[in-house]
């Protein structure tokens, strides 16, 4: 037995002589070995779980069918790295963090939720490693202002702002409005100053805004601000919020026995909103990125088909948007012809005529899309297109 062991003893001394001496080579580029198997890493954070998980669900929905359809970009495989943000900026900004120097992702897409985008953006201007983002649906101006590595494919507030104070004074005939702001939210904050600008404009009455109301995220009585709205003289009401305080108020609006127009922005293209307010959502109007019967480009016929053959239903405007940033990203990657983070960066900013399933994006020296809107209203128990704004309108 000791034989035995001082021999096995000499055998592993040996062996790790010769492992040491052994010199490493590396694999050529291009040939196989672990350049060939490298993957390219794309992080998306999106709120998963929270108050609006239903719309992080959604983009969730557009990134994923992207991938499936396009898995790889360079001959390299495309990992997605998904992060929840938990409907939180504090998460939505270690999201970020995480992303860039931990997963090392090339690239990053988010966020659901303009709150977010801002929160994760100052992590990712601020990051020594630098890494660009693509946000799909968040639309306040803030979100890509002063952030050379932030890009969007959506347009932002103040066209949309804009688009809806049009619609509430020439097709509602409004004159006076109120508003209910849910006053946490950078984007319904943005949206309704941007709304408000444009109609006192349009009335030429500085105290066209007759009344204004302000919510926290989560509440769920809005009795006492409608209650005030009800007597305020409004002939219509800007209302907006996330989806499930926006279907609250409209349910509860209604059981007030409010018959005054309420509009809204694109959050409320969300299935909780009908699900929440049932029917006291019919005839509500807010406006929205995309229509699934507008078939804008080859490539919205190619994500309608592979959408449904999935889902079997109609995709919402943030799935599409979503799916765009996901194959802008991949298409960035090609015409950069790398996976430098930088580079990927300055093709991104260069885009220009690219044909998404939303429309066809260019984006301008701020990285915002110019892109039409599409106002759609709740007929039936459904989501109904009533017509499309072009932006130079």
């Amino acid at each position: 037995m000791r034989k035995l062991s001082l021999l096995l003893v000499f055998v592993i001394v040996i062996s790790i002589f010769a492992v040491g001496c052994v010199e490493k080579v590396e694999a050529p580029k291009g040939d196989s070995g672990a350049e060939k198997d490298e993957v390219i890493k794309i992080g998306v954070f999106q709120p998963l779980t929270g108050a609006n998980a239903a719309g992080g669900a959604l983009e969730k929905e557009g990134v994923e069918l992207a991938h499936e359809l396009y898995p790889e970009v360079l001959g390299k495989k495309v990992e997605l790295i998904f992060v929840d943000n938990k409907s939180d900026k504090i998460e939505s900004a270690n999201a970020a963090t995480r992303l860039i120097n931990k997963d090392k992702v090339s690239l990053i897409i988010g966020s659901w939720g303009s709150g977010f985008s801002i929160a994760a953006g100052e992590e990712i201007k601020k990051a020594e490693r630098k890494v660009p983002a693509i946000g799909a649906s968040c639309t306040n101006p803030l979100v890509t202002k002063g952030n050379d590595y932030y890009f969007r494919v959506c347009f932002i507030d103040p066209f949309q702002g804009n688009v809806m104070a049009n619609y509430a004074y020439n097709e509602v005939g409004a004159k006076k409005v109120a508003f209910i702001i849910e006053k946490t939210n950078d984007y319904a904050v943005g949206l309704a100053k941007f709304f408000e600008d444009t109609f006192k404009e349009l009335t030429g009455d500085d105290k066209a805004v007759v009344y204004e109301a302000f919510y926290n995220t989560g509440d769920q009585d809005f009795t006492a601000q409608l209650t005030s709205i009800k007597e305020s003289g409004a002939e219509a009401i800007f209302a907006p919020g996330n989806f499930t305080e926006s279907a609250l108020i409209m349910k509860q609006a209604k059981e007030l026995g409010i018959e005054l127009p309420i509009l809204g922005g694109d959050t409320w293209e969300t299935p909780e909103v009908i699900k929440i307010a049932g029917d006291a959502a019919e005839g509500v109007v807010f406006s929205t990125f995309f229509d699934a019967h507008a078939k804008l480009t080859d490539t919205t016929t190619e994500f309608l088909d592979a959408y449904k053959e999935k889902y079997d239903k109609e995709p919402a405007a943030v799935t599409a948007l979503a799916f765009d940033a996901y194959i802008l990203a991949l298409d960035a990657i090609e015409r950069a012809d790398s996976t430098d983070p930088t580079a990927i960066r300055d093709a991104i900013a260069a885009t220009k005529d690219f044909p998404g399933a939303a429309g066809v994006v260019t984006l301008d020296e701020n990285g915002d899309a110019v892109k039409s809107a599409v106002i759609k209203t709740v007929k039936d128990g459904k989501f109904t297109y009533l017509t499309t704004v072009d932006p130079a309108k």
